[in-house]
């Protein structure tokens, strides 16, 4: 007998979600990719040249970097077992594990009025994007999964360091937090492994004012995952240096899947 799927998703939002994850898994492997990086390594043996420019950005513009399928569905279930409503998402790209939390917290909502409700009432996932166009992407996949997501997300387009904090004062409490690194895909092979020792081209900075952005909001056992904190985690020191003061109140472990992913608890 198989065993049964870890979401809960229509028919329409599973053959979604397969086939994004399957578009993404195709640019992690296309010659394009491949030969963007091995330039890149090209010109750091030679010149020593580290700098990411907006040539770079050009490039990376219409890639996914997303969550993988396994990380995904363990941030869903993780979200359903906590009962978590309102969620941020720092770093949305194309909108693919925004679709995870977003099933989560709507099928929270609906667990916790003990019957329907109106699509994105109750409960809401916050995803930040500065790139226009993956924003305008993400948008166009949460439309296509129709009611079971698109309701219940809101937006934050821009430099999260000034929409989050705006987003903040709007709400009463966030249960759940994830920081994607939007390590790019092709640095998720062992092969490029020593690439991320080269480049300071993910943006883990982003990850620390993300977090302290929304402590302020976050309740007592709050969740927060973070992603690739081994395969970047000298690029992570700043919010590991936080997490690790035990005046900032939060407790956390490393998983054992690709890359690492870290599991943080809020105890204040």
């Amino acid at each position: 007998m198989a065993s049964p799927s870890a979401l809960v998703s229509s028919p329409k939002v599973a053959a979604l979600l397969k086939r994004l994850h399957g578009e993404s898994g195709a640019q992690e492997s296309s010659f394009s990719v491949l030969s963007f990086w091995l330039r890149k390594k090209i010109m750091t043996m030679i010149f020593g040249n580290r700098r990411w420019n907006s040539a770079d950005d050009d490039f990376m513009r219409d890639k996914y970097i997303c969550l993988e399928a396994d990380k995904s569905e363990l941030v869903y279930l993780l979200a359903r077992s906590t009962g978590a409503l309102n969620i941020v998402e720092a770093g949305t790209s194309f909108g693919v594990s925004t679709i995870y939390l977003a099933l989560a917290a709507g099928q929270n909502a609906a667990a916790k009025a003990s019957g329907s409700i109106t699509p994105g009432q109750g409960a809401q996932v916050f995803a930040t994007e500065n790139e226009p166009t993956k924003a305008k992407k993400a948008k166009e996949h949460w439309k296509e999964a129709g009611e079971e997501v698109e309701p219940w997300i809101t937006l934050l387009e821009g430099d999260l360091r000034e929409t989050l904090p705006d987003q903040m004062k709007k709400v009463d409490q966030i249960d759940m937090l994830l920081l994607d690194s939007m390590l790019t895909p092709i640095l998720r092979s062992p092969f490029h492994h020593d690439l991320l020792s080269q480049y300071n081209i993910v943006w883990t900075p982003m990850a620390l004012p993300a977090l302290k952005a929304v402590q302020p909001k976050l309740r007592t056992g709050a969740l927060i995952i973070a992603d690739n904190t081994v395969m970047a985690r000298s690029d992570y020191k700043d919010l590991f240096d936080y997490m690790d003061d035990p005046k900032n109140g939060f407790r956390h472990m490393t998983t054992p899947f690709k890359g690492g992913l870290e599991v943080i608890v809020y105890l204040p």
